[in-house]
């Protein structure tokens, strides 16, 4: 592979660079180094990505890349890095390739033994997690299917994992995904995080189905990360009024759904729908 002309203090290569997911003033030195001297710079929206560069005065050439068109140009930007080249990779927001396209870019360039060289930087997932209080063991799985028999599949792994887990929803989803969440993992908390680093920047923590009523009042706009807790709150009541319980619902379990068994339980018993729930999971495990 040839040396790079362009400055020799950066080698030839694919330069995956995370930029900021809100605030422009998130963006580490080393990033705007390798962008000011990138030869072009692959992202999934010139205009959005102009942005930037013109906040900081750098003069790069974008050029579009995105899923509808990852695998056309790969053989002319291998050669370019061949050939001595500096070519960066961003996405619209955060670090590349988490939930956004370039995997199949770095991949073959891997497998054409090119250099790809990580510039990190903000995300959203580790941001989320680093300020919801939950386990710091996490599971990241990103964007949910949009087919509510996969989403249902999805669900129901995700239900078995005992670690924190990240998904990134769409706000027009995000009530979809709480009632899903009440449904599979009704007893562990969420931390809903919204506009990460933006003027609206807002964050909510509670349980699904107090988080439903919450949202029905505020505004649903904007890129939302959901961060669930790693594990159930113990919900304890005394062992006479489980043993009730737990008679009561083997009766419904198979004649009425979840739902509906920890609606009509929790008015009949005086019992919060959070323990009529943990006892349904328990007596479905």
């Amino acid at each position: 592979m040839l040396e790079n002309k362009k400055n020799n203090n950066i080698k030839a290569g694919l330069y995956v660079v995370a930029t900021p997911i809100g605030n422009l003033e998130d963006i580490t030195f080393r990033a705007l180094n390798v962008l000011r001297n990138s030869d072009y710079i692959l992202c999934e929206d010139t205009r959005h990505s102009l942005k930037i560069l013109n906040h900081y005065k750098i003069k790069a050439k974008l050029i579009a890349f995105h899923q509808h068109n990852e695998n056309k140009n790969l053989e002319k930007i291998f050669n370019d890095i061949k050939e001595g080249k500096i070519i960066s990779l961003i996405s619209d927001a955060g670090t590349p390739l988490i939930s956004d396209p370039g995997e199949i870019i770095v991949k073959q360039a891997r497998e054409a033994e090119l250099n790809v060289i990580p510039i990190p930087g903000p995300s959203a997932t580790i941001a989320s997690v680093s300020v919801a209080g939950f386990d710091t063991k996490f599971y990241f799985y990103g964007f949910l299917s949009k087919k509510n028999n996969i989403r249902k599949t999805e669900f129901e792994k995700l239900s078995q994992l005992s670690c924190t887990i990240v998904l990134y929803v769409p706000a027009r989803d995000l009530k979809k995904t709480l009632k899903d969440i009440a449904v599979h993992l009704p007893l562990r908390e969420i931390l809903i995080a919204r506009e990460i680093t933006k003027i609206h920047e807002t964050y909510y923590r509670g349980f699904p189905e107090d988080l439903i009523r919450e949202m029905d009042e505020q505004s649903t706009k904007g890129e939302i990360t959901i961060v669930i807790s790693d594990k159930s709150v113990d919900l304890k009541k005394n062992s006479n009024e489980i043993n009730n319980l737990e008679k009561e619902i083997k009766l419904l379990i198979n004649k009425m759904s979840s739902k509906d068994i920890a609606e009509y339980l929790s008015d009949k018993m005086n019992i919060s729908k959070k323990i009529v729930y943990q006892n349904i999971l328990k007596l479905n495990l």
